[in-house]
């Protein structure tokens, strides 16, 4: 009995005096960067040209309906969007436990696949820069987050025009041209996406309580490699409303270097052959010791006896 009480007052006093969990800071990623936020609503026709160094910062938001601590998270990037320094996509978790009403299969994979799998809330800066969590070191949330915008990609001189066209009810066409130094595509490949993102939707059963949720991401479409383009995409059907937009983003990312070890294709192939007969020789040697060093003990003891 006096185990199980010790046991019992040892997770009582951890409960009652366990500090709290301290603040994650901003964790830097090996992803490369994205860049752009130029959109148009679907409905209408727009052309933007501008420059590299005037883009908001793209924010990535991991959240969920459920996600309390979320609330916290999305209203600090408010304030911050506010001032023009970002633009937020919010990524609604559909993978798992805990599902949302707002996710999307494939797009829940790609962050998985991206950043990691973890719980909402987190939130990542231009591709470079993830924060979980809603806890801060900093004097508030938007302070951290004001800092993380703020973070110079040094894109240097060049610009990015956008363009989208619309031709029916649900598809239209994206042209782009991005002028930017070749230095920061060397050894990384380019990817231009579209982003159809809905306004917002309303969601009374969100037990996070916010009811409306804004930013959410439908779809992401590749439109190639090439600086320059045109491509026609089609359009998701909105939760509801009529409030759809079309965003532009680019992402430059690293090219994996290959291994430096030495290894010949037959060498290669020889040990993903026979794994099992490695292993098996080796049991076989250990098992052969073993009872060769049994047997000499055996005898010895015979020996022995024989002696007395």
């Amino acid at each position: 009995m006096r185990p199980a009480l010790t046991v019992f007052a040892s997770l009582m006093f951890f409960a009652l005096f366990a500090p709290v969990a301290p603040a994650l800071p901003a964790e830097s990623l090996d992803e490369g960067m994205m860049f752009g936020g130029q959109w148009s609503d679907v409905n209408n026709t727009t052309t933007d040209l501008s420059n590299l160094t005037d883009l908001p910062a793209v924010v990535e938001v991991y959240t969920a309906t459920w996600c309390e601590n979320c609330v916290d998270v999305e209203h600090a990037l408010d304030e911050v969007q506010e001032a023009g320094l970002l633009e937020q996509y919010h990524i609604h978790r559909a993978i798992g436990e805990n599902q949302d009403p707002f996710g999307s299969e494939a797009i829940d994979a790609r962050w998985n696949a991206k950043y990691g799998q973890n719980a909402p809330p987190a939130v990542v800066f231009n591709g470079s820069m993830k924060k979980s969590g809603s806890v801060t070191d900093e004097a508030s949330l938007a302070d951290e987050f004001t800092g993380l915008a703020n973070t110079d990609l040094a894109l240097g001189a060049g610009s990015t025009s956008f363009g989208w066209t619309p031709t029916s009810t649900n598809s239209g066409t994206v042209t782009w041209n991005l002028d930017i130094d070749a230095v920061h595509l060397e050894n990384s490949t380019l990817n231009v996406t579209a982003w159809v993102v809905e306004a917002s939707a309303e969601f009374e059963e969100g037990s996070n309580g916010l009811g409306t949720y804004p930013h959410i991401v439908l779809d992401i479409v590749s439109l190639g490699s090439d600086l320059q383009g045109s491509v026609a995409i089609q359009i998701p059907e909105a939760n509801d409303g009529d409030d759809l937009q079309v965003h532009l983003i680019y992402e430059i990312i690293p090219v994996a270097e290959e291994p430096t070890e030495d290894v010949s294709i037959e060498d290669s192939k020889d040990s993903e052959s026979v794994p099992f007969l490695t292993t098996f020789t080796t049991i076989t040697v250990l098992l052969g010791a073993a009872w060769a060093r049994s047997n000499n003990v055996n005898q010895t003891g015979r020996r022995g006896h024989r002696i007395q």
